[in-house]
């Protein structure tokens, strides 16, 4: 059985390209407007924060779609894109630079260090939403 057969007679697969591509649409989209209404209801340090956590969160939605795409060249024995390595390179770099960034916004910026963590988790509830959206189908 090839492995066309096996995943038609398994159902669709899903795209995880297609998948990452959403999640990043939503984060960037609910990032942007809760960081508005942060603003208006508590100030900019409290939007400040929340927009970094936001943007760690898409970057690395990014990062991740990016590697996905390595990943399944390689799970289908195509040989891997071009940049591969550098890929792998800029996914620790970047565990290293947002790091950074959180430790200089919790320290420089003094806002909420809940409104960090809540744009950190948009990422989390971005992929729990697809998942549930690929789950009902």
């Amino acid at each position: 059985m090839t492995k066309e057969t096996q995943r038609t007679a398994q159902g669709a697969m899903p795209d995880p390209d297609a998948m990452l591509k959403r999640a990043f649409r939503n984060i960037v989209v609910f990032g942007v407007a809760a960081c508005v209404v942060l603003w208006k209801a508590s100030g900019w340090r409290d939007a400040a924060m929340l927009a970094a956590g936001t943007a760690i969160s898409a970057a690395s939605t990014y990062e991740w779609r990016r590697l996905v795409r390595f990943i399944n060249a390689k799970l289908d024995n195509h040989e891997a894109p071009r940049g591969t390595a550098i890929a792998v390179l800029f996914f620790v770099l970047r565990l290293i630079v947002f790091g950074g960034v959180i430790y200089v916004s919790l320290k420089y910026i003094q806002g909420s260090a809940i409104a960090l963590l809540c744009g950190l988790g948009l990422a989390l509830l971005a992929m729990v939403w697809e998942g549930i959206r690929l789950i009902r189908g």
